[in-house]
């Protein structure tokens, strides 16, 4: 680079100054473009703070298994096999990071530990995997694999998963390429049959083979607005080498598969798959070997990439309970905060809570339907209780819950007493 002064009449492409005595610019290869010393600098600590944030991970910085488990246990009722599994296969998978580009003796090279959730609706998997970015504070994204095919079919590529990860960075590739991607309804995209299929399947085994790369990790090619790739379209690169994919589904008939496994090999002397507990059925989960999953529907690949397999149970009503009062984000608490803007006064007897569990239970919709049950059953007085001047009183009873009973919304006006 060559330098200019004042009497060259050039100006700073960033601040605008011209050059002078003390003030001298660098131009560009092409000579057109010129910085300042001060927007060099500038430039520089902006770069220097940027990696700074990136390598934080690389730098010995990552929680260790227990920090991880205690974090996961303010927002995440129960699943404490789960947490634990999770908070030693995050702590591992950011440790190898932290060893890459250092030497390693005998040239050993840690492999990459993708993760794989089973459990029903509403047992808490997305939630883990989002309160695990959280605490790392690094990129989150969250797919649904239903709506993926093969390339060059209706519907969304994988790459598209990639472009979600890159805009929950704000379009830092870098931050991207540290973050963790979580694909639900994996189950859902099973092959129909064991045996090769002779149509293609682009939905099913097709977006099973287009995930193999981007989990095992390569330079993939993103299109900047999504959608199809055209070919005079611009690209952004992203190198999935270190991103956590974590897939989960509710796999369900797969507890069949392994029992009819074990029962074989305890000449039919398994215990039956109806009558069991949700404890006794997770742990029959956590068995599954990779010959059960290719029964289910999974390729054999897929598979191989997704070396961790982490089973949930079942939500019980005591579980369902705990996630309404216990958490920092309890649904109690934020409908109690919701509704003190209106000046109401809310408050949940032990019996009506239980009673929510009751209906959730019945509705199979575990900890993701609490909020629609709660939502549902106040709807009528959300609607009339701003229009109601003075303060209020509001106490939800099991009564409420069941009988659906709506008090008149002047009859919850607190009397001032003289």
């Amino acid at each position: 680079m060559s330098l200019f002064r004042s009497s060259n009449n050039n100006f700073c492409a960033f601040c605008g100054k011209p050059a002078d005595a003390d003030r001298k610019l660098a131009a560009s290869r092409i000579g057109e473009i010129f910085i300042c010393r001060e927007c060099a600098e500038l430039c520089a600590r902006i770069l220097a703070e940027e990696d700074n944030g990136v390598d934080q991970i690389e730098m010995n910085q990552v929680p260790s298994p227990k920090e991880f488990k205690e974090y996961l246990d303010q927002y995440v009722v129960g699943q404490d096999y789960a947490k634990k599994a999770l908070s030693v296969a995050v702590y591992n998978h950011y440790k190898r990071m932290s060893l890459m580009g250092k030497a390693q003796a005998d040239d050993v090279k840690i492999e990459k530990s993708n993760i794989l959730l089973i459990g029903p609706t509403g047992s808490g998997k997305t939630l883990l995997a989002r309160t695990l970015a959280q605490r790392l504070k690094v990129p989150f994204a969250i797919a649904d694999a239903t709506t993926l095919t093969e390339a060059g079919y209706v519907g969304e590529d994988v790459e598209n998963v990639l472009l979600k990860l890159i805009n929950a960075a704000d379009g830092n590739i870098a931050a991207a390429e540290r973050g963790i991607i979580f694909i639900d309804e994996i189950d859902k995209i099973a092959r129909k049959s064991e045996n090769t299929s002779i149509t293609r399947d682009v939905s099913g085994e097709g977006v099973q083979q287009a995930l193999l790369k981007i989990i095992e990790g390569t330079k993939a090619s993103v299109p900047p607005q999504g959608g199809r790739k055209h070919p005079n379209q611009e690209m952004l690169e992203i190198d999935t080498t270190n991103i956590l994919f974590i897939l989960g589904g509710a796999f369900v008939g797969l507890d069949k598969i392994i029992e009819q496994r074990t029962a074989e090999h305890s000449l039919g002397f398994g215990s039956n798959v109806a009558t069991m507990t949700d404890e006794e059925r997770m742990e029959l989960l956590n068995k599954a070997t990779p010959d059960d999953l290719v029964k289910f529907g999974l390729i054999p690949e897929l598979i191989g990439r997704m070396p961790i397999t982490v089973a949930l149970k079942a939500l019980t009503k005591e579980d369902l309970v705990a996630i309404l009062t216990q958490p920092k984000n309890a649904i109690t608490k934020q409908f109690t905060a919701s509704f003190a803007v209106d000046d109401v006064e809310l408050k949940f007897t032990d019996e009506a809570i239980e009673a929510i569990a009751d209906t959730a239970i019945k509705q199979k919709t575990g900890a993701r339907g609490l909020r629609a049950i709660v939502e549902k059953m106040l709807l009528d007085l959300m609607y009339e209780l701003p229009s109601v001047p003075g303060k209020k009183a509001l106490e939800i009873t099991k009564d409420f819950v069941e009988n659906k009973k709506i008090p008149k919304p002047e009859s919850l006006v607190v009397k001032q007493t003289a």
